[in-house]
């Protein structure tokens, strides 16, 4: 069977799926049609329903949950790893509500934490997750929100920290900040879904035990190319959470949704949004 599986050209994605796409594991028969695409395109076309397996930001799930199920493998959950607001001028949080503020999408995590913590904060503007460090130095942005290797080399483009989403997260609620997963569309059955899922698992330990393997992959497809930021990235994002969600790994999601719900920010959830 061929499955269509998409994911976004950051680290902690091709180093998860390399081995999984490039016939290293055992697939249990699944092959793939894969493509790469920035996380807010992977995102509009969860919500489309468009694809079979796809990589899709948290906040992108409350969109498109009546079409997918989440995966127990795959996830990018953790702790200090969340969202930065950055500028260029010294600015304080309270001050980011009357901010225009750049956004790596409107259905990316960043955003939701974003909502969350400055609801009234509705001057926004939206760029390719890479181009947000330009808009806010060349003044088109008084702030901008910043992910994957971007939260690397900020300092060095001349920006400074104004708030840390991820730190304010979890020390609200005491658990990791969920920020993307891999999902599988609904209307595959419950024992594709699981090959699906136990193939991801596989990969990622292939990754983890010859992480060699996967460099030039990484290499070939990263914004960032400066290797000591591509290990970083991908230990930062890549973690036990990402073989396998766990209790504590439910519980971070469900919190997120649920304070996004209480926030107004996303709508209720279908009862059963986990493969398991």
């Amino acid at each position: 069977m061929k499955l269509t599986l998409g994911f976004s050209p950051c680290p902690n994605d091709t180093f998860i799926f390399e081995a999984m796409v490039h016939g290293r594991i055992d697939t249990e028969g699944l092959e793939f049609d894969w493509f790469l695409a920035d996380v807010e395109e992977l995102n509009h076309r969860a919500i489309e329903g468009s694809v079979d397996i796809t990589k899709m930001s948290f906040h992108a799930y409350a969109r498109a949950a009546n079409g997918y199920l989440i995966l127990d493998s795959g996830s990018a959950l953790g702790r200090n790893n969340g969202p930065l607001v950055v500028s260029k001028r010294k600015i304080w949080p309270d001050e980011l509500d009357n901010a225009i503020i750049a956004i790596p999408g409107r259905y990316t995590t960043a955003n939701l934490c974003f909502s969350i913590f400055w609801p009234d904060a509705t001057l926004k503007r939206e760029y390719l997750f890479s181009d947000i460090p330009e808009a806010v130095l060349s003044g088109e942005a008084d702030a901008g929100l910043i992910i994957h290797e971007t939260r690397f080399t900020y300092r060095k483009m001349g920006l400074q920290l104004v708030a840390d989403t991820g730190a304010m997260w979890e020390e609200m609620t005491g658990l990791p900040l969920p920020l993307g997963c891999i999902a599988v569309n609904r209307s595959l059955d419950q024992e594709t879904a699981l090959k699906v899922n136990r193939a991801i698992r596989r990969s990622i330990e292939y990754a983890l035990s010859s992480p060699q393997e996967s460099v030039d992959f990484i290499r070939k497809h990263a914004r960032e190319t400066d290797a000591e930021v591509t290990r970083e990235h991908i230990k930062l994002y890549v973690n036990d959470f990402s073989l396998s969600l766990g209790e504590e790994g439910h519980r971070a999601i469900e919190k997120l949704f649920s304070t996004a719900r209480e926030k107004g920010v996303t709508d209720p959830l279908p009862d059963r949004i986990f493969l398991f």
